[in-house]
């Protein structure tokens, strides 16, 4: 198996290859690196390369040329990372159009030809990262006294560890090695084959050690800042402790980045990108508002405000392997002659017209929008935010004309994180630790220190625990605080409105009033996750998660039902999804780990 894993990986060309026409200009000063490039960055068929047949990486110039070389090798998994955790799903449908590749992850009938069935494409980002850190010189100083390589050595740790996940969370169990391998001649029973558990254990340890270090600075690479080319450490470790069920261990990493993102003693609340109907709109006729679609999805510059976190970059020339086949996949294009093969299915639809959308008017009356309004403008605003069809231009026979702002074209780089996801994630993580409310808080209103100091009271006996974390109150100011002047709301507004005053989504309590806090939180911790559920695919919907959302509760609760249940209901109630397994058994979740022969 290892054999075939590793087969077609050279020892120099292919190993740390880089971008063709990738010109590097490395100014005097180790951390401010620019490198341009035409848009096409980080093609592979490139005659600049690192030598994997010398010693150790001593030199900036090595080093660098040795990230872009990993970056390179996450290429092919782009595309694929968001296709596997959405197609599986209960949020997206195919058309008739779908190739037999995308059919076969739909019905999960994988066959280990499937194109997005290849597990070698995974281990050569992992053999590149082993070949790093083993060949790094960590202990070269500059004569400041700071490691020079300890930036880029906790990047290619995190770039190994996400690496890791997506192959435990994609195949189940798989070869485990962290050594670099440069011979293809492999006994596969040199290595163990590793569970998600056990990945989860081993980069814990292995990436604690840097919850406080920087990612690289190298300015510009292409078009992209290079801040967006990492999986930051504190995030990768809250995703790593969710899955292994340490959930205050989680909540905390999270918070560490959020705390940390824009430097020490700052903070990064929720940014306050809506889609939303004017406050005193009464005919809900006119067009919406929409500062959700351009801002999370069209905007790739970092700002202290941003919501991208990660991308993984793709090449701006169609002929190119590493051009992304998303937005052809999506929307109706010249390419595919309108023959799309994706789109959005009656689960999602059917949820976003069931959220109730809370208006206030400038006089603080609360009302609700009608529940008949048309073009999926009834409920939550996020899916017709995101997504766009018209029979105008349709010639007969052909599908409606369709259009997926998350995938659409404007940029040839596939997104994988953002600010909502974090704070969607650190919800999770807190109800499950036992804090319902402050989950709730994320979803309703957003948080702030004054919010902390009323859950202390609530949560009393963890008083202690909770004074970790921190939000400022002159930053993250909510809008029940300031209408005029907040900073932060609940991920939950950014589609259905004013939640804070929604009495539709109210806490919810037990009915006895006299009920123990722990009681309470039982009754609480159930709904509250169905509630973050229903709002991650609100919120994150076709960006490549929901199959893993699905996943991790599914495990969490002991019922693989509640995946198969939201999996075969993807097309309605009662409809038929053709799948053609029986997805109460985990172990059909995974594929063939034989596949890209």
């Amino acid at each position: 198996m290892i054999a075939r894993l590793f087969d077609k990986i050279s020892t120099n060309h292919s190993l740390l290859s880089f971008g063709r026409g990738m010109g590097v200009g490395l100014l005097a000063l180790w951390g401010l690196f620019t490198v341009t490039s035409c848009d096409d960055m980080l093609a592979t068929d490139s005659d600049l390369y690192v030598n994997a047949d010398g010693g150790n990486l001593t030199d900036p110039t090595d080093t660098i040329y040795s990230m872009v070389g990993i970056l390179n090798k996450l290429q092919p998994l782009a595309d694929r990372t968001v296709l596997l955790g959405e197609v599986r799903a209960d949020l997206v449908d195919l058309t008739s159009y779908a190739s037999t590749d995308l059919q076969q992850l739909a019905t999960f009938t994988v066959a280990d030809d499937n194109v997005y069935n290849n597990p070698r494409d995974y281990y050569a980002v992992i053999n590149n990262c082993n070949y790093f850190l083993a060949h790094a010189d960590t202990a070269l100083k500059n004569n400041r006294g700071e490691r020079i390589f300890e930036k880029e050595f906790a990047a290619v740790k995190g770039i190994r560890a996400w690496t890791y996940l997506q192959l435990a969370l994609v195949y189940g169990r798989v070869p485990f090695v962290i050594e670099p391998i440069t011979s293809a001649q492999i006994d596969e029973a040199d290595y163990p084959m590793a569970d998600l558990a056990y990945i989860c254990r081993y980069f814990i340890d292995d990436l604690t050690p840097y919850i406080h270090t920087d990612m690289p600075g190298y300015g510009t690479i292409g078009n992209v800042d290079s801040r967006f080319l990492y999986f930051p450490i504190n995030i990768l470790l809250g995703e790593l402790n969710l899955w292994a069920g340490n959930y205050r261990e989680a909540a905390l990493s999270y918070y560490r980045y959020i705390s940390t993102r824009n430097g020490v003693g700052t903070s990064w609340p929720l940014p306050t990108f809506m889609a939303y109907w004017r406050s005193d709109e009464l005919s809900y006729e006119g067009h919406y508002v929409d500062g959700w679609e351009i801002n999370c999805f069209q905007t790739e510059s970092y700002t202290t405000g941003g919501e991208l976190v990660t991308l993984i970059p793709g090449d701006s020339i169609s002929s190119s392997p590493y051009y992304s086949s998303l937005p052809s996949l999506w929307n109706t294009t010249t390419g595919n002659d309108g023959y799309y093969s994706l789109t959005p299915s009656a689960a999602i639809i059917n949820l976003s017209k069931a959220q109730v959308y809370c208006n206030r008017n400038s006089a603080g009356e609360v009302s609700y929008a009608p529940t008949n309004l048309p073009d999926y403008l009834t409920g939550d605003l996020r899916l017709r935010s995101a997504w766009y069809t018209s029979s105008r231009g349709t010639l007969e026979g052909r599908p409606r004309v369709q259009t997926m702002y998350k995938h659409s074209g404007e940029s040839p780089h596939v997104h994988l994180w953002r600010s909502s996801m974090v704070w969607l994630r650190l919800a999770e993580a807190l109800n499950c630790a036992g804090f319902p409310q402050f989950a709730y808080n994320i979803l309703a209103t957003g948080v702030n220190n004054n919010t902390i100091d009323s859950l202390q009271n609530v949560y009393k006996a963890d008083s202690v625990w909770l004074e970790q974390f921190n939000f400022p109150n002159t930053l993250h100011v909510l809008r029940t605080e300031s209408l005029s002047g907040y900073t932060t709301i609940g991920v939950h507004s950014r589609g259905s409105g004013f939640t804070e005053w929604n009495e539709h989504y109210a806490l919810p309590m037990p009915e006895d009033s006299t009920a123990t806090l722990a009681a309470i939180v039982a009754h609480q911790q159930p709904i509250i996750e169905d509630l973050i559920m229903d709002e991650c695919a609100l919120e994150l919907a076709f960006e490549g998660h929901r199959f893993y959302d699905l996943m991790r509760v599914a495990l969490r609760r002991g019922d693989p039902a509640y995946l198969a249940s939201r999996v075969s209901a993807r097309r309605g109630e009662g409809v038929s999804s053709s799948i053609a397994v029986d997805l109460t058994d985990s172990q059909r979740w995974y594929l063939p780990l034989n596949g890209g022969k």
